[in-house]
Parts: C-alpha cells; sequence; structure tokens
C-alpha cells in the first residue's frame, strides 16, 4: 500500500497503510555495534527505514519489537536511527518519494530523479536503485 498515491480519485489525501515489522536483538545489536564502532547505519528500502524509526529506543539504536508502523515520514521527519539509504526510484506522488525527499531534501531529491528520467532509469521494484549518503 506504500506504494499507492497519496491522493485518492477525489485528489483527497490519503494515508499510507501500516505494515508488519519484527526486530530481534540480533538487528539491535548489530545496531549497537555499528554505533560504538563509530560505523553509519544504512537502511536498504523503505520498509527498514519505517521500521527502524519506529522502533528508535531515542538513544540513537533500536528496541526489539514486533507490530505494525503507520509512520509517515516525510520533509522536515528528523532521523532518529537511520544514517544512510539504499532504495530504488519510487512514483511520484506516493510516500515512498516523501520518504526519500526528507532524506535527501526536497531540492536534491527532485535533482536526482530528474537525472533518472533524462538518462530513462527503471522506476519501482525491481528497477534501478540510489544510495542516498
Amino acid at each position: 500500500a506504500t506504494f499507492l498515491p497519496l491522493r485518492n480519485d477525489l485528489g483527497d489525501p490519503v494515508a499510507p497503510e501500516e505494515e508488519w515489522y519484527e526486530v530481534g536483538e540480533e538487528a539491535v545489536s548489530a545496531v549497537r555495534r555499528c554505533r560504538s564502532d563509530g560505523g553509519r547505519v544504512v537502511a536498504v528500502g523503505t520498509t527498514s527505514v519505517r521500521t527502524m524509526e519506529t522502533v528508535a529506543d531515542g538513544e540513537r539504536g533500536l528496541r526489539r519489537g514486533s507490530g505494525t508502523t503507520g509512520l509517515f515520514i516525510s520533509p522536515g521527519y528528523q532521523f532518529a536511527v537511520v544514517d544512510a539509504l539504499l532504495t530504488n526510484f519510487h512514483l511520484p506522488g506516493t510516500s515512498l518519494l516523501q520518504l526519500v525527499a526528507a532524506f535527501a531534501g526536497r531540492e536534491l531529491a527532485a535533482h536526482a530523479y530528474n537525472e533518472a528520467v533524462r538518462r530513462r532509469y527503471r522506476f519501482y521494484s525491481y528497477g534501478d536503485a540510489m544510495l542516498v549518503l
């Protein structure tokens, strides 16, 4: 559902649907080790971003847990855990593109997407990808 447009056919806003997540002790420990070694936490995919930001412990780490997240990340959001993002190019008007713009900034995201269109990159699942640092 996160691939759906943020507006319905009448132009009314629509919140993205919730996604299931499960974060175990191994992930919590990996982020803790990464931080203690001075590394950066790289999320692979937008679901990973939403998950880690949902279970953030307030100290740049994670808490164990499972459930659903309805977290909507848009420009202005302050990231608590994620330092870099590997993701594909998302369709216009979706919550996923808003998440990318929140992470990269609107101007840089717009520039990257304009370049992707110019170079005929493939959008959507199984398309081209980008690393946002």
